[in-house]
């Protein structure tokens, strides 16, 4: 019976990782031309995406998040990917970008881009920007 219940504590303190959310390889984005890519053909090579930018029509948005479970704690986001594809008015590829979380900080990981504005970046901020700052006191009122 000690057995059993020692092997059961033992299991609760397993951290158990569970990822969510799909962000295309390396290898799939290197496929995608900016400046020539179009919607369609992003579409074919790395799939649909699972957001879309609200404000503008022009970006799509990868984003894969990873979650540490432990025992009866809360679950803790230890890590999150971002990838940013923005199109022009004419649906051609505009730029790639990749983005990380590193300290609650977004963090541009990799960037292709056309121009030196980066598009769909106030997307990203929101993505990130409450991320850690909500407390219980905020629950509260």
């Amino acid at each position: 019976m000690a057995l059993v219940v020692a092997l059961s504590a033992a299991a609760a303190c397993t951290p158990v990782f569970r990822n969510h959310g799909y962000v295309p390889t390396e290898q799939d984005l290197s496929q995608i031309e900016v400046g020539r890519s179009t919607r369609e053909t992003v579409a074919d090579t790395v799939g649909r995406p699972g957001s879309v930018g609200v404000l503008d029509a022009g970006g799509w948005y990868y984003v894969q998040s990873r979650f540490r479970h432990y025992g009866y704690r809360a679950p803790q986001e230890i890590d999150r990917e971002i990838v940013a594809i923005s199109f022009n008015d004419a649906g051609v590829v505009e730029n790639v970008e990749r983005f990380g979380l590193e300290d609650g900080r977004v963090v541009a990981l990799s960037r292709r881009v056309t121009d030196s504005n980066i598009k769909g970046i106030t997307f990203l901020r929101q993505l990130f920007g409450n991320l850690g700052r909500i407390s219980a006191a905020d629950l509260e009122n």
